[in-house]
């Protein structure tokens, strides 16, 4: 097992990628806490996960949250080895739409929320010689139009996860970022859904954003996490990976 012993936290991992990646993490020996804000959805992925799992709720916006996400990881399982940024909110704005309050609570959640959980988790880090991964977006090299705080606050974190790893490898604490592409969770399925789209809409999407005939599934981005995050990368840090299924660099503006 890769991650044998290992407690990880994984934010965001009552859905989505972030569920995927805290199921995997499990079955690869580790335990996990889990964080969200939904209590029903937490409840129901601990159960399922069993005793290697614990639930915290806690809303990242408030600056105070990492230290009482960290603080319950050690009071759990004594130790942090592994850190997942993975919640993220994807407010859609544009040049016209974007707001003073949008920015700031997205900064707050998808930028800020990682800062201050990897440096309240750091002296169990650098104890553990452990990894810290964040999720990121292909929308950190641009974006869409309708993404712009979101896009944003992903080139600060591909910043973040990249100075740390300059700053801290004689720290033995490593660093990963996934820049993901379009990823089938829950969450999109229903937003795509609300948004107009059928109920069938994944089995159609058109090759421009899914040449293989299918999205990215959360348990793809999983599979790869547990690589990054077990001692099988070591000592490798600040590994930029797109996880999309076009080239980003040199990429046909129309796709085809």
């Amino acid at each position: 097992m890769f991650l044998e012993g290992k407690v990880v936290i994984v934010t965001g991992s009552t859905t989505g990628i972030g569920r995927a990646i805290a199921e995997r993490c499990i079955a690869e020996g580790a335990r996990v806490l889990v964080h969200g804000r939904n209590e029903k959805e937490g409840s129901a992925v601990v159960a399922a996960l069993g005793k290697q799992a614990v639930l915290h709720l806690d809303d990242l916006a408030d600056p105070e949250s990492a230290r009482r996400i960290v603080r319950a990881a050690i009071t759990a399982f004594g130790r942090i080895d592994c850190l997942v940024n993975n919640a993220a909110i994807v407010p859609r704005t544009t040049i016209h739409t974007a707001t003073a309050e949008s920015f700031d609570q997205t900064l707050a959640v998808n930028v800020r929320a990682p800062l201050l959980l990897i440096q309240a988790a750091f002296p169990q880090l650098k104890a553990r010689e452990g990894s810290v991964l964040n999720i990121g977006s292909i929308n950190a090299h641009s974006g869409e139009p309708t993404f712009l705080d979101y896009s944003i606050s992903k080139g600060a974190l591909q910043t973040l996860s990249r100075n740390l790893a300059n700053a801290h490898g004689r720290d033995k604490v490593r660093f990963t970022h996934f820049n993901v592409g379009w990823v089938l969770t829950e969450n999109e399925y229903r937003k795509q859904v609300s948004e107009g789209q059928p109920r069938d809409w994944p089995e159609n999407v058109p090759p421009t954003y899914a040449p293989s005939g299918r999205l990215i599934a959360p348990a793809t981005i999983a599979a790869a996490a547990v690589y990054w995050l077990s001692d099988e990368s070591k000592p490798i840090t600040g590994t930029v990976l797109e996880l999309e299924q076009f080239s980003v660099y040199g990429r046909n503006p129309a796709k085809t």
